[in-house]
């Protein structure tokens, strides 16, 4: 996957839902260095830091709609946060994206994405949360994603995808994993000369 700038991504740089890289032969976890069991991993000392993604696609609050599915379709995600500036407004999934859609090209361009966040709650979670309590979180907001925020912003997101995996224990050892600092991508369109 390249970035804006024209830069390759490394699998072990995409998003996590992209890349799917604690599948079985993928990298190794903390299961399989504790044998394998979430129990062994002990899931109720888990934080939202030791599961989130870190390298995020984001869209801009005043993109349109025919961008943020462009960015889905290219990053291979179902989920983006939208953001202005390092703020996160939401989280907005295909489906809320896909049900919205009316009209062709011209129209989907004329909208912004902000308009498809609706008035409910919008979660977030920080990332010294308890996974359990994400996990409550995202039940209690019938959401299967939440960004990760700090005094910096937006500096994650985890769905229900990494919450299954974290139970399953499959999340990538922490003394493999380094320090990673979270990376967004924003596409900007570029017109032909």
């Amino acid at each position: 996957m390249n970035t804006p700038t024209g830069e390759r991504l490394e699998s072990s740089e995409r998003p996590r839902s992209a890349a799917r890289s604690a599948r079985p032969g993928g990298p190794e976890t903390v299961a399989s260095k504790r044998g394998g069991s979430a129990e062994a991993m002990g899931v109720e000392s888990l934080t939202a830091e030791h599961v989130m993604s870190r390298v995020l696609v984001a869209v801009k609050a005043d993109e349109s709609p025919l961008m943020a599915w462009e960015l889905m379709r290219r990053a291979g995600v179902h989920h983006l946060p939208v953001v202005h500036g390092q703020h996160v407004l939401g989280i907005l999934s295909r489906e809320e994206l896909a049900a919205s859609w009316s009209g062709g090209p011209e129209e989907q361009s004329s909208r912004q994405v902000r308009t498809l966040l609706g008035r409910g709650r919008r979660p977030r979670v920080r990332p010294v949360t308890p996974l359990t309590r994400v996990a409550a979180v995202m039940i209690d907001a019938d959401c299967d994603a939440v960004p990760v925020v700090s005094e910096r912003g937006l500096v994650g997101m985890i769905t229900a995808r990494d919450v299954l995996m974290a139970v399953a224990g499959r999340v990538p050892h922490p003394e493999l994993t380094g320090e990673v600092v979270t990376g967004m991508f924003h596409l900007e369109p570029v017109l032909p000369s």
